[in-house]
């Protein structure tokens, strides 16, 4: 192949001399550079304004800029590029040729913009426009070459002449490629990658042209003179060519981003103006959804807060009575879950409507959500607001029809009163829900005021569960108390159960009953009764040390806490860590706890008994229980209540049902525990009637651990006795028995149960199930 001034593929002549000793300027080759890189970033930007433009005579102006960058960087990089490079000799250009150079970099500049511009671009597409585009670039480049006169012949590396192409064609690929990245993506890291992307292309068109460069060899007749190039005209030409490409570069950015910006207002406009109209259409449904519930059509509770400021004023002006009332009707959750939300919102229309009717026109009734419902009353006496809550739960009270059923819906109603319970909205909204609170803890149905003592009571309890908190995270001041439990075969103690305590810096010793509820509330139960269960079994560590070891501790297990699936292993790491066997642990839940989930219960019962650990329900007969369900229980023992005990042997009806549920227990093959028990008559009843296990005051109080082993000790000690005798009848009038006092009663105790089968033949069989 030959051309014109240049050689690729002919070899260099064996006549001649090479020009070895070729060099470049470095700031010319940096400025040619970073004139590529700024044509590079001006034509990506020009080209998505072109896409995103939206008239067409606009666009082709848009393509022809971005063209006209893309060539002219390329273009004048090479022109710069070739004042840079340096060579012993004379360099001049020819200007036909180099003007023809320059139309093959813009055809190339067009195809490039011309697919950019398309918004999908197939593979075959992209491959044959890159083709172009790199053919375009190369061919610029060597027709450039070629139009450098001088006395030298050019000869050129075949390989490296190959090389140059396939960079310009990678390049050209990239340049089709990245671009497309940036069209979906905005702010800093999009301006970052088009900087990216920029300076990529830019440093691969500049490899080509050196990688032809390197390509290049000079060959001079021989005999030719050598003579130094005029670098300062060099460096003068080649800035003067850099700031008209790059005032042309910068011109083309700026005209992007005004165009961009005033496109960007001129819609902003356009959506200003719909949007006003929108605004125009619909100001009296925003009125309405804004202040109106659009389920009841009451006023919700913004309209009621700004109808209860205005109100406020004016009764502090007039100095008139104004009384606010929060009401929630009970137990409505549960037709949502049985007859599903559309039943339940139907219900609340109604409901909506009988409070309404209930009420003068004057008062203001309002759906703060859900089926919490506010009234606003002026009342010149605290009685007109209560003779208003009795009509509205009356009102209520009437049947309802819904869903083919009838049904009568009640209402717990919490009422605060200015400027008596307070003089702002937010404090008088916050007593009335205090006082509804009240109300829903008293049983429902019922009407509360507010007092300052339900302010203070629920500040106490906040105030006990962040303490509850930190005395469960720091585990200071909760600590465990245990309470016999007495084996009615042999008079000694069989098990402990394990109560909790906590020592309150400011009030003391507190029982269960002061924050166990707080617990529930809060979401702590879990905690605490983990803390329990393994302060407990690290107990039953510690009396296995001190020769007891068969004694059984049992826990309690609140309701909430029986619903979680992670308490099976929990039992199992408590046991785990303290080394204990699991048949020393027993579980005590309550049989309303036990009916709560029945079925997923009894799976998580099952897999806590297959650990080893015995099962106990506790508060037998105070709660709802199905005996369809109890005898599917893995259960071991039955808990009879103290409620049932108390009153024995004075009451004939408390000792049937006390007889009738061991009866039922034992046939269950439950053993059985009465607690409650605090009189010798209470003892010998039960001892009559077989209960397995007692507990109760006339053996113990509940104490620390260290201070209940020497009263187990000393009763365990103590040889075996089958049953009380009757002569503990005889104490029967004493009310409270200290604990050396109980202890003498082991002394006269039969060694056998042969006596009791002598003295009752008729119990005699319901005690097999107590061995």
């Amino acid at each position: 192949m030959d051309w014109p001034s240049l050689h690729v593929f002919v070899g260099t002549p064996d006549a001649g001399q090479i020009l070895l000793d070729c060099s470049h300027n470095i700031f010319l080759v940096a400025l040619a550079f970073g004139v590529i890189c700024a044509a590079c970033y001006a034509t990506m930007d020009v080209a998505e304004r072109a896409v995103n433009v939206e008239v067409t005579r606009h666009r082709r102006v848009w393509k022809c800029l971005a063209a006209l960058c893309l060539a002219g960087g390329v273009w004048a990089m090479h022109f710069i590029s070739m004042l840079a490079f340096q060579a012993p000799l004379r360099l001049t250009f020819h200007m036909g040729i180099t003007l023809a150079s320059l139309l093959f970099v813009m055809f190339a500049g067009a195809i490039a913009v011309r697919s950019l511009g398309k918004p999908h671009l197939n593979t075959l597409d992209c491959l044959v426009s890159a083709l172009l585009i790199g053919l375009g670039v190369s061919a610029m480049h060597y027709i450039g070459m070629a139009a450098v006169q001088s006395d030298a012949a050019q000869y050129y590396d075949p390989h490296l002449f190959t090389l140059s192409i396939m960079i310009a064609f990678l390049a050209s690929l990239a340049l089709l490629i990245l671009p497309r990245l940036l069209r979906k993506n905005g702010g800093m890291f999009h301006q970052m990658f088009r900087y990216s992307i920029s300076l990529f292309l830019g440093a691969g068109i500049m490899s080509m042209h050196m990688t032809g460069m390197h390509a290049l060899s000079l060959v001079l007749p021989e005999g030719a003179e050598m003579q130094l190039a005029d670098t300062p005209n060099s460096q003068q030409l080649g800035l003067t060519i850099a700031a008209i490409m790059l005032l042309i570069v910068a011109g083309s950015i700026s005209a992007a981003m005004a165009d961009k910006k005033l496109q960007g207002k001129e819609r902003d406009l356009q959506r200003v103006n719909n949007l006003l109209n929108q605004l125009d259409q619909a100001q009296m449904s925003l009125q309405q959804v804004a202040h109106y519930d659009p389920l009841t059509n009451l006023v919700n509770r913004r309209g009621f807060n700004q109808l209860f400021a205005e109100q406020l004023i004016e009764h502090a002006t007039s100095q008139g009575m104004l009384a606010v009332m929060f009401l929630d009707i009970d137990h409505f959750k549960r037709i949502n879950d049985s007859l599903g939300h559309d039943a339940g919102d139907e219900l609340l229309k109604v409901i909506a409507e009988r409070i309404r009717s209930a009420t003068r026109v004057q008062d203001v009734v309002s759906r703060f959500g859900g089926d919490e419902f506010c009234i606003l009353i002026s009342v010149p006496h605290y009685e007109e607001a209560r003779h208003l809550a009795h009509r509205v739960m009356q009102k209520m009270k009437e049947p309802i029809a819904l869903s083919g059923r009838r049904m009568v819906m009640t209402t717990s109603i919490g009422i605060a009163v200015f400027p008596r319970d307070g003089e702002t909205s937010e404090e008088l909204l916050k007593n009335a829900d205090l006082a509804l609170y009240q109300s829903k803890g008293n049983g429902r149905n019922r009407v509360t005021f507010f007092s300052p003592a339900l302010k203070t009571r629920a500040s106490l309890e906040l105030h006990l569960e962040e303490e509850l908190r930190n005395a469960l995270r720091e585990e200071t001041g909760l600590q465990v108390f245990y309470q016999p439990i007495i084996d009615l075969r042999t008079g000694h103690v069989a098990k402990l159960e394990a109560l909790v305590r906590w020592e309150h810096p400011e009030h003391g010793l507190l029982g269960p009953d002061r924050f166990i509820g707080i617990a529930e509330a809060n979401g702590l139960i879990a905690e605490l009764d983990n803390w329990v269960l393994r302060r407990a079994c690290k107990d039953l560590g510690a009396l296995r040390l001190d020769g007891f070891d068969e004694l059984v501790i049992a826990v309690n297990c609140s309701a909430l806490n029986l619903s979680r699936e992670e308490l099976a292993d929990e039992v199992k790491d408590a046991l785990e860590q303290a080394d204990v066997e699991p048949s020393r642990l027993e579980l005590e839940v309550t049989e309303n706890a036990l009916m709560g989930n029945i079925s997923n219960t009894i799976v998580l019962l099952k897999h806590i008994r297959s650990l080893g650990v015995s099962l106990s329900i506790d508060d037998f007969g105070t709660g709802y229980s199905s005996l369809a369900y109890l005898k599917h229980l893995p259960l071991d023992t039955l808990k009879i209540d103290r409620s049932f005990i108390q009153d024995v042997p004075k009451s004939s009806r408390d000792m049937e049902i006390v007889h009738a549920i061991i009866v039922m227990a034992h046939t269950l093959h439950l053993r059985v525990v009465t607690e409650g028990v605090e009189t010798p008559a209470q003892l010998d009843f039960l001892s009559q009637y077989a209960s397995d296990y007692v507990q109760g005051y006339l053996f113990s109080k509940p104490l620390p651990l260290a201070q209940l082993l020497p009263l187990i000790k000393q009763m365990n000690e103590r040889e075996p006795a089958s049953l009380w005798p009757a002569s503990v009848m005889l104490e029967s009038r004493r009310q409270e028995v200290d604990i050396p006092r109980s202890l003498d009663l082991f002394k006269d105790l039969p060694a056998s149960r042969e006596h009791y089968s002598r003295s009752h033949p008729v119990r005699t069989k319901r005690t097999r199930w107590s061995d």
